[in-house]
């Protein structure tokens, strides 16, 4: 069973007890989180897509902890004007562990 989701505007496939890191949530260690916005859902060979999201699905995720990424250097120049910048930046990130995917009935009405 895995799952695509999508938060802080990017997309992941997860698997329960999967651990990844997310763009920064504003959670405590230890806390738990749920996303909602579930694009698809594969479970015992069925596929099901949302449009855009599958009504009543969420993953439940548990934060292990915060941290920044290595550092990426920006290095801009214009030619012939003696002009040199450099930049570097570190993204923070959350690291979180997949506890259940849960696939509930879409509520009607």
């Amino acid at each position: 069973m895995y799952a695509i989701v999508e938060t802080g505007g990017k997309q992941y496939r997860v698997e329960p007890n999967e651990v990844m890191a997310v763009e920064k949530l504003a959670a405590q260690p230890g806390e738990t989180i749920e996303l909602d916005r579930v694009a698809l859902i594969e479970q015992d060979g069925k596929v099901t897509v949302g449009a855009p999201w599958v009504g009543g699905a969420k993953v439940i995720c548990r934060v292990l902890g915060h941290g920044r990424d290595r550092k990426i250097e920006v290095f801009t120049y214009k030619a012939k004007e003696n002009y040199k910048r450099t930049l570097g930046h570190r993204q923070p990130y959350t690291r979180v562990r997949v506890e259940q995917i849960v696939v509930g009935v879409e509520k009607e009405g």
